[in-house]
């Protein structure tokens, strides 16, 4: 009898533990995207307005992942729904922070000591 609630009390705590595992990867998945928009900032990758419109979907990825753990459980059709606003942000925030607007004003420039690139010549 004791190993039997032994086992069957194993089996919750395991499974409260992967859905605890979850949670975390989708939390520390949106950290790094915040640290990716911060960064851009920082580095002028993102304008104002572009950091601005980055920050906006966070927070409305973070609604949607509150809402869906409102009633205690995430469902599969939640889970899969979430991690593609993810993925859709994180496709964004490359997009942007590789555009060629930076925080100045100006358009990516070459480097003035790249050496020029010659035409190739078909031959």
């Amino acid at each position: 009898m004791g190993s039997k609630v032994l086992l069957i009390f194993t089996g919750i705590v395991m499974a409260m533990a992967g859905w605890d595992v979850d949670a975390s990867r989708e939390d520390r998945r949106q950290a790094r995207q915040g640290a990716r928009i911060r960064q851009g900032v920082r580095s002028g990758e993102l304008t104002r307005g572009e950091a601005r419109r980055l920050r906006r979907g966070q927070r409305r990825v973070n609604r949607a992942e509150r809402r869906a753990e409102a009633d205690g459980e995430v469902t599969a059709e939640e889970s899969a729904r979430l991690e593609r606003m993810q993925d859709r942000q994180s496709r964004r925030i490359h997009r942007l922070k590789n555009n060629e607007k930076d925080r100045d004003g100006k358009a990516d420039e070459p480097a003035a000591d790249a050496p020029p690139t010659a035409p190739q010549a078909d031959e």
